[in-house]
């Protein structure tokens, strides 16, 4: 009987790391917290299944990944002595993630771990002032692009009949909220749905399902001029001093932001034998922004 299935006793924890002989499928995996939580898992003993799109994607508000970043992440998994199938997909694109998740499958048997993180920022206004464009950019991305990740996974999961874990990528905006993001405020809202909906649906398979809800974090989708212009308006050509001030105000901790491996962290705990009978969680990791 597997950890997963226990009723009583301590957890169980695998020799050679938190995760060892687990699968973790994670889209986003270029750079930032995807790639952060790619090398947490593998440095526990996972191997991995990785996708980002790499490219530009409609309203994405920052300046996208390229191929090169997933080469970056593939060699970073390489480096910790774990074996990684990477490819190039778009989380919206529900065939190409199949795909992905299919070569993987081939290439190690399973998975285990599920870690939805794909998304973007989007354009900042008003919500009214919102162009259709760019509201559906950001649903199809921040909530469909989570589905797909998920509902892909979730017929190898359920088959197999060892449990497994997924994790939804949301946001301290599904906590609370603030203007001028209304696209993705409401698509982070719609993750935390999805969660629970997933956790009542899964759990008759052992299968965990929980979110995580970082504040600011310190990745290229927070630390570029476009985001800084959403701080200082009143600024052409704004710099990271000019915002750092701002970004600190926002949580109840005097940080600015949290860093990736902050976020990595927390989804490890999460997927690691040590969290076997927490499911249906929204999970902040956000300096205390939510309660601020």
């Amino acid at each position: 009987m597997s950890a997963n299935h226990a009723t009583t006793g301590a957890p169980v924890t695998a020799a050679g790391g938190r995760v060892a002989g687990k699968v973790a499928f994670i889209s986003g995996a270029a750079r930032g917290q995807g790639r952060a939580h790619a090398l947490r898992l593998a440095a526990e003993g996972a191997d991995i299944i990785a996708f980002d799109a790499c490219g530009p994607v409609s309203s994405q508000g920052a300046p996208p990944a390229s191929k090169d970043d997933l080469v970056e992440t593939v060699r970073g998994v390489e480096a910790l002595d774990r074996r990684i199938v990477a490819g190039v997909a778009d989380a919206r694109d529900f065939d190409a993630v199949t795909g992905v998740l299919a070569e993987g499958l081939d290439q190690f048997g399973r998975v285990d771990i599920v870690a939805a993180n794909a998304g973007i920022q989007g354009i900042a206004s008003s919500t009214a002032e919102a162009s259709e464009q760019d509201w559906r950019a950001v649903l199809d991305t921040n909530l469909t692009g989570v589905w797909n990740t998920a509902r892909a996974a979730v017929p190898h999961l359920v088959a197999r009949g060892e449990g497994g874990v997924i994790l939804l990528t949301s946001s301290s905006l599904a906590l609370k909220a603030v203007g001028n993001f209304g696209a993705y405020t409401a698509a982070k809202h719609g993750v935390v749905g999805l969660m629970r909906t997933l956790a009542v649906e899964l759990a008759p398979h052992h299968i965990r399902v929980n979110s995580i809800h970082p504040t600011t974090v310190r990745t290229p989708l927070l630390l570029n001029e476009n985001n800084w212009r959403i701080f200082r308006p009143d600024l052409a050509h704004p710099e990271l001093a000019d915002v750092i001030d701002l970004y600190r105000g926002l949580n109840l901790l005097p940080v600015p932001w949290v860093e990736p491996e902050d976020v990595a962290n927390a989804l490890l705990f999460l997927a690691s034998d040590e969290a076997r009978y927490v499911t249906g969680v929204a999970f902040p990791v956000d300096a205390g922004m939510s309660v601020k």
